[in-house]
């Protein structure tokens, strides 16, 4: 194990009373972990001289297996025969979460160094799991942001100035210290806000935040109650809702119920749904409720939703759920809808109308019609708050303000086109560098082969496009820098169809096809022109040739001439 070298003890830890299956140490501390049959979790500490026992965490009915430090907070996390996986306060040595499975007894635990994901292997497999969600609690009001950091301070952002403010507030005593805030809801004729947490069957605050940030100073004059979700539906009222009892309650600033509601049954969330309505989620449906009538307005089958982004015009919202986004009217009729095979993260409306949503790894855009593309790919996930100009705000899984770069140009373009402002895109056209086979295609195929050519410089796909949107000037121009027979050949049939003779003959020229040559000279009445394809045809010896060019002309003597000159021209024969 050891190789050539022989190990040597340094410290021998005595305190489990039964066998010890597992020992981890901590990544930054001198600590030592360990799990024994004896259903202990013990603590350790080590000097260069010593180690001796902290302190014992008690809770597991059978064998602990495993158990390991978390990377990154002062976490202990544990699994046991007793099928369950635990959560310890490293300081306090108390539990904080607990996960059980039915039937399945766990034996080994690990952690990614980096990112917020554990894996427990089990008796039929591995579970993969978070802690915590990493979603960071925020809300948007004109140029401002309001969010929850990891440590559980309020800020804001300033979207003009690019700065970030000082801690407004400290929220460590909402919920649990190790359960990061659920949602956040802002008044801003209060200047007040709305925090969920999910501890203990979910809980709200109302708090007023302070004028000035001038630290991370505890709340005054809070009020509080018990509910899943909470969000203000005007400017002295707001909903809460409590999945338990399938209630939700209207109250108003002092926190007094003023209203009672019976959602549709199968309610699992509530969001904001305009002025005086709520949008109310069930596993397969949303349901939008005037508060004031008490009444269901509109109801929409959709499976899953998990948040509702509103549009900055208040006429548009986006259903997301976890593989697809439903753009409905505020009146929750469906617009568009798309499915996507990576998990989606949020979203946000830029000033035009374009939904902005982000995958794990992806930015990307959908149009009203359903139209879609990647803005740009992720290094890490981000959850998007804002869209201007070319700048993309989010808050990454640690609640830090991020600014991100993209290029519009290809949503604008396709927007522009929905729209038919055609000025804005030739205008696109001139002054960016929007090509690729991608947005050649998409005209193509939504039928704009006129607006394609401007982006094409290839000289075949810019013939087919031509051709495509009889743009003849084009076609011409690229059928002699070719020069193929097949080319001039669909040329002639196009211009022959537009009627445009002069066209028609140069193909015909370039084809060297002199019967068709005479025919559109018949046609076309130029009677000059025939002579000399009948001279052509003389000189070439084409008797055929000569003799239909001869009745073209009219020219009885021509034709007694070729029929002589063929030894044809015999008495009694009527010559036509």
């Amino acid at each position: 194990m050891f190789g050539n070298t022989d190990a040597v003890v340094k410290f021998v830890l005595e305190g489990h009373d039964r066998g010890v299956n597992w020992v981890s140490f901590h990544p930054t501390l001198p600590l030592i972990i360990s799990a024994g049959d004896d259903r202990l979790i013990k603590l350790w500490r080590m000097s260069e001289t010593k180690a001796w026992e902290v302190d014992t965490c008690r809770g597991h009915f059978q064998n602990a297996s495993a158990c390991l430090f978390h990377p990154h907070q002062d976490l202990i996390l544990s699994v046991g025969e007793d099928k369950t996986v635990r959560v310890w306060d490293l300081n306090k040595r108390t539990s904080v979460q607990s996960f059980k499975r039915e039937n399945d007894r766990f034996w080994v635990i690990a952690a990614h160094p980096e990112i917020n994901l554990f894996a427990a292997g089990h008796d039929n497999g591995v579970m993969v799991f978070k802690l915590e969600r990493e979603r960071p609690a925020s809300a948007v009001y004109q140029n401002q942001l309001f969010y929850i950091t990891k440590e559980k301070h309020v800020r804001s952002y300033d979207f003009n100035k690019n700065v970030e403010s000082p801690s407004m507030l400290s929220l460590k005593k909402l919920g649990s210290p190790w359960v990061p805030p659920r949602s956040l809801s802002y008044n801003p004729a209060e200047r007040a806000i709305l925090v969920t947490s999910p501890v203990d069957g979910g809980s709200y605050e109302l708090i007023s935040l302070p004028k000035d940030a001038s630290g991370p100073v505890e709340p005054t004059n809070t009020m509080r109650g018990t509910g899943q979700s909470a969000v203000f539906v005007a400017r002295n009222r707001f909903a809460v809702f409590n999945q338990a009892n399938q209630q939700i309650d209207v109250k108003d600033l002092s926190n007094s119920t003023t209203k009672t509601i019976k959602p549709p049954h199968g309610t699992v969330d509530v969001f904001f749904g305009g002025t005086g309505c709520l949008l109310l989620v069930t596993g397969t449906s949303v349901v939008l409720y005037d508060i004031q009538q008490k009444k269901q307005l509109a109801e929409l089958a959709v499976n899953g939703v998990k948040y509702i982004v509103w549009s900055g015009d208040g006429l548009h919202a986006a259903l997301l759920s976890k593989h697809n986004v439903t753009i409905v009217t505020k009146s929750l009729e469906q617009v568009s809808t798309l499915h996507e095979t990576i998990r989606i993260k949020s979203a946000v409306w830029d000033d035009a109308g374009v939904l902005l949503y982000s995958t794990l790894n992806h930015i990307k855009y959908t149009l009203m019609n359903g139209d879609n593309g990647i803005v740009r790919t992720l290094d890490q996930t981000v959850y998007l708050v804002r869209v201007k100009n070319k700048s993309v705000y989010a808050l990454d899984r640690a609640a830090k303000p991020t600014v991100m770069t993209i290029d519009p140009t290809e949503y604008r373009f396709k927007l522009a086109l929905v729209k038919r402002h055609y000025d804005e895109m030739l205008n696109i056209i001139k002054t960016s560098s929007l090509v690729g086979q991608s947005i050649i295609s998409y005209l193509q195929k939504k039928g704009y082969p006129e607006i394609a050519l401007q982006f094409v410089q290839d000289p075949q796909t810019r013939f087919e496009l031509a051709i495509e949107c009889g743009n003849l000037d084009v076609a011409v121009e690229m059928a002699k820098q070719l020069d193929r027979p097949k080319l001039w050949q669909q040329l002639s049939a196009e211009a022959l169809a537009h009627g445009n003779h002069q066209v028609v003959e140069m193909t015909y020229q370039k084809m060297r096809n002199f019967d068709k040559l005479s025919f559109l000279y018949l046609s076309t009445g130029d009677q000059e022109k025939l002579h000399r394809m009948a001279k052509i045809a003389e000189h070439r010896g084409d008797m055929t040739s000569r003799f239909q060019n001869a009745l073209y002309l009219d020219d009885v003597r021509n034709r007694i001439e070729m029929f002589k000159d063929i030894d044809q021209c015999k008495s009694g024969r009527n010559i036509p």
